[in-house]
């Protein structure tokens, strides 16, 4: 693959994680139950343990039909 290639699919790639990102946001991703939130006086400490999980099954499920369909 050559280089113009590679980076045409990797601007690709950016452009539709910045739409999944915005869309996600609008439907609550990222405040699931789970989403670990401690608020102390002077910090804030944010993990979202739930919203990695689902995304991480979505992708692996993506990856295994994308790894299917080129075979």
């Amino acid at each position: 693959m050559s280089v113009g290639k590679l980076l045409v699919l990797l601007g690709l790639v950016l452009v539709i994680l910045g739409v999944v990102w915005l869309v996600g946001e609008r439907i609550g991703l990222g405040r699931l139950p789970g989403d670990i939130v401690l608020r102390g006086e002077r910090f804030t400490f944010y993990f979202p343990l739930t919203t990695c999980l689902l995304l991480s099954a979505l992708l692996s499920l993506i990856l295994w039909l994308l790894g299917r369909w080129s075979q």
